[in-house]
């Protein structure tokens, strides 16, 4: 999947359920957006971005609530 698809189906993604009330539902439209634009590379994306002063865990990714 090339790069401009891999976008169009994050702002899919925004576009359908970005609107939908609560934090945990917006968590999960962030984590399928990012899903989305990483492709395979998700998981070490996701690690990368818990990294901090405190080591590996030091921010937690949260996966939300689907709608």
């Amino acid at each position: 999947m090339d790069l401009q698809e891999r976008i169009n189906r994050a702002l899919t993604v925004a576009a359908d359920y970005g609107q939908v009330d609560g934090d945990h539902h917006k968590a999960w439209v962030i984590d399928q957006m990012v899903r989305e634009l990483t492709g395979d590379d998700y998981h070490a994306w996701v690690g990368q971005v818990m990294v901090g002063q405190d080591g590996p865990d030091t921010y937690p990714w949260d996966k939300g609530t689907p709608p």
